[in-house]
């Protein structure tokens, strides 16, 4: 997956309008899954409406709220 410029570096990005978090690093075996989660992320972007997690784990983000994508799952 080619992860955007803003994103660079990030392995767990979140949603702020849903609150669902996508791995970045996540290893998807279907096309059809990797083309939806990159156009999840894509439209995260484009609204400018994502966030990131200090430290960048799954742990941190369940405690902000987030939930992993069943994309990602």
């Amino acid at each position: 997956m080619d992860i955007p410029r803003e994103l660079h570096g990030l392995r767990y990005v979140g949603d702020k309008r849903n609150q669902v978090v996508y791995d970045m690093e996540a290893e998807l075996t279907d096309p059809s899954s990797e083309a939806q989660l990159v156009a999840a992320v894509a439209d995260i972007v484009a609204a400018q409406s994502y966030a990131a997690f200090g430290p960048d784990e799954l742990p941190e983000a369940r405690n902000r709220g987030y939930r992993l994508s069943r994309l990602c799952r």
